[in-house]
């Protein structure tokens, strides 16, 4: 049991760097948001691990079900920023999102 929970464990760790280093390399603005979903299924992972292998019980999937619908409603959010500063900047590099400070 704790061999199979530790492999979990890994999966969702390494999702979590790759989301990580995405975020952190990218120059678009696509790339980042890709990286914030990576982070967050590494996240849900972990939850839905840690819920079959301990006594939490259905809360890891509850958790991880409202992580899922916050990204979905974070990339709405973000992908219609991006599309708003594309068509006043032509493109979506974020080291010209310097404009945006108030």
């Amino acid at each position: 049991m704790g061999s199979e929970l530790q492999l979990y464990l890994a999966v969702g760790a390494v999702l979590f760097v790759c989301g990580v280093v995405c975020m952190a390399t990218k120059r678009n603005g696509i790339g980042v948001l890709m990286g914030v979903e990576l982070v967050l299924n590494g996240a849900n992972v972990n939850f839905v691990a840690f819920a079959k292998y301990t006594a939490l019980g259905l809360d890891g999937q509850v958790v991880s079900l409202f992580v899922i619908v916050l990204a979905a409603a974070e990339a709405a959010v973000a992908l219609a920023i991006a599309l708003n500063f594309y068509n006043n900047h032509l493109t979506i590099d974020v080291d010209r999102a310097e404009s945006l400070r108030g």
